[in-house]
Order: structure tokens, then sequence, then C-alpha cells
């Protein structure tokens, strides 16, 4: 037995969320998603009013690694005007954790230099 509550007919049913989905252009989804990821790895570098409580270098390395690859691989996709402030927050995330690191990694090697070539800072 689900200890999960039948849907009131207030919330929003599979059949309507899909139709929603199906709404929002692909375009939307990919930033959306990419805003995600910079938010999280934001977190993860220690970059919130919160500070350190949530640092954790490990999970903004695999956060910026997966934001570079999703823009990398989107680029022919969106147009300049949404992907040239996404790939400068990445700049910026790549920046923080080189910063962030207690022994930094060498130029070309850390999160998502693989799609954006080396970060110097």
């Amino acid at each position: 037995m689900s200890d999960t509550p039948p849907a009131s007919p207030d919330s929003p049913g599979f059949d309507e969320m899909t139709r929603d989905i199906a709404e929002v252009p692909a375009v939307e989804v990919i930033v959306t998603v990419a805003v995600n990821l910079m938010s999280a790895a934001a977190v993860k570098l220690g970059l919130t009013e919160e500070g350190d409580k949530y640092k954790d270098l490990d999970e903004a390395r695999k956060l910026i690694h997966a934001l570079a690859g999703l823009l990398d691989g989107s680029a022919t996709e969106i147009s300049s005007f949404h992907a040239a402030p996404l790939r400068d927050g990445l700049k910026s995330l790549q920046l923080a954790f080189r910063e962030a690191s207690l022994v930094p990694d060498e130029p070309g090697h850390g999160p998502g230099e693989k799609y954006t070539g080396p970060i110097y800072g």
C-alpha cells in the first residue's frame, strides 16, 4: 500500500503537466536547466549568504562540469542571446572554483574545462 495520498481535484494531473511541458520551447527548458545548475554550483562553492555552510567543492565540480557539457552540447541550438550570459556565468563559476580550491587544478583540467578550454585565474 502506498503512503502517497490520491491526487486532489485541485492538483495538476500527469496529463495536464505533460501538456504544460509540451508547450514550453526547448530553448526555455535548456536555459532553465542551465540556470538551475549554475545556482546549485554557486551554493556548493559557498557563494551564497550562508557561505561555507553548504560548501562542497566535489559537488560543485560535478555541477560545473555538467553545466559546461550542457552549454557545449546546446551551443548550436540556442541563440547567442541566451548562450552568452550562460557562458559568462559558467566562466565566473570556474574562476570561483579555482580560487576556492586549496590545490588548484592545472589549467585545462578544472571542472568543465574539457568543454571550454583552460581557465586561468
